[in-house]
């Protein structure tokens, strides 16, 4: 009897633990910004030779700030390219782009669509009064509406972060500057405010960029949350609450809902844990160590030297997943030969493996998948596998670098359907299948 009952207290400790270890998490919703499920509306007819332009232009930034990381080092703030658990939806079956979430900022509590990106530390919204400012779907956020919002001055140490380019304006006001790959901008004063992430989970005196001066590529989001490990991103701001763990889901298609979660889980079934290096040279990036590639079951005779010369990061924004060029022409030859029964097109601006699928009910294509250290495997999702540009031109969706000594980058499209973790303190990063579900 005593037995039992010292098991059954040992049951209820662990229940206790386990009870304990979920509760500092905070879950939002994840919607592509592009999707029939988005607030911004929905494009009548997506443009998908703009859309992989523009991933072009980010992944080109993404390699110039990684190549010469001191030529865009700022003065103070910091350069930024351009647990709460939201849900999280994919906008469209086969688009690209950026994924969006809901927050609030201010008091009394506004809420505004902003993109969350793991490429980026810098939080910024559109902000009254606004010199130049894109349309976006909420009205502008009007610091003087609010009790909470303050102005961080120029002689604060706030002003003096590794992440971002500041000045002072007239009034010795902290002012911001940061700029994009596809040469959008926010510039504006660096200040202070409470922002809501869900009902229950509240940060008080959250260091943003409140823009008065904005252009790009933003669709009609407010702004921007930047999910980046420099010290201004919403993870290393939020540390203290939610422990510096972030993860998500992106979902395979618009009619599916994904998250976006600040804080340790509750559960984490299926999680294998791959090493997460820090580079001295960008602290800011989320690095894996890809070691090589299977296609249709076959493993690539690809020397691991070849992703460990160049280094490898995991990037939200990216949507096209871009590998060494070595690794790519053997991932493209295997996946050629398994799909010979398939008519091969032309190359769609920067896929060139592309076929025609007209007449087809069904289709079969080789599992794809990623390895990395501590023998993590990650298994493409279908839907990641094949970026549909339209029914006669379906690509693989990656892509070689140009550049031999670029850095491969892990797209959004290859992450779609996982539970991706980011445990910033305990240096690692875990991939956990059926995540969204």
């Amino acid at each position: 009897m005593a037995s039992r009952h010292k098991e059954e207290g040992m049951k209820n400790q662990e229940m206790i633990k386990r009870m304990i270890h979920g509760s500092n998490n905070s879950r939002l919703t994840v919607v592509h910004r592009h999707g029939p499920c988005s607030p911004l509306g929905r494009w009548k007819h997506l443009n998908h030779h703009r859309l992989l332009r523009q991933d072009q232009y980010r992944v080109q930034s993404l390699h110039h700030r990684l190549s010469f990381p001191t030529a865009s080092k700022p003065t103070k703030l910091g350069t930024s390219l351009a647990g709460v658990t939201t849900p999280s939806r994919s906008g469209i079956p086969l688009g690209t782009g950026n994924y969006i979430i809901t927050v609030g900022f201010g008091t009394p509590k506004r809420d505004f669509t902003v993109i969350f990106d793991t490429g980026s530390d810098l939080t910024w919204i559109q902000c009254e009064p606004c010199v130049k400012c894109y349309a976006q779907n909420e009205t502008l956020f009007d610091p003087s509406q609010s009790s909470t919002y303050s102005n961080i001055p120029c002689s604060s140490s706030d002003c003096s972060l590794p992440s971002g380019q500041t000045d002072c304006d007239s009034s010795n006001d902290c002012r911001y500057v940061v700029e994009y790959g596809d040469r959008s901008s926010s510039v504006g004063i660096l200040a202070q405010e409470t922002l809501t992430l869900t009902l229950s989970d509240v940060l008080t005196d959250f260091r943003f960029g409140c823009g008065g001066e904005n252009e790009g590529l933003f669709g009609r989001a407010a702004g921007l949350i930047g999910l980046g490990r420099g010290e201004v991103s919403l993870v290393s701001q939020s540390a203290e609450k939610y422990g510096g763990v972030f993860s998500y889901c992106l979902p395979s298609r618009s009619s599916s809902t994904g998250y976006l979660m600040l804080g340790a889980a509750t559960q984490t079934p299926n999680i294998k844990f791959t090493t997460m290096p820090t580079e001295s040279y960008a602290p800011s990036f989320y690095f894996v160590e890809l070691t090589g590639l299977t296609v249709g079951g076959r493993d690539l005779s690809i020397a691991s030297s070849v992703f460990s010369n160049v280094g490898t990061i995991i990037d939200s924004g990216t949507v096209i997943t871009r590998l060494p060029m070595q690794a790519y022409t053997a991932l493209r030859s295997e996946f050629r030969q398994h799909m010979t029964k398939y008519q091969l097109v032309q190359p769609f601006v920067i896929l060139d493996t592309c076929y025609n699928f007209t007449g087809y009910n069904h289709i079969t294509i080789p599992a794809v998948v990623l390895q990395f250290s501590n023998g993590v495997s990650l298994y493409v999702d279908a839907s990641g596998i094949l970026y549909f540009a339209s029914l006669s031109q379906a690509c693989l969706a990656f892509a070689g670098n140009d550049d031999e000594n670029a850095v491969s980058i892990v797209g959004n499209m290859q992450q779609r359907t996982f539970n991706v973790v980011y445990d910033v303190p305990n240096g690692r990063i875990g991939f956990g299948s059926g995540g969204c579900g």
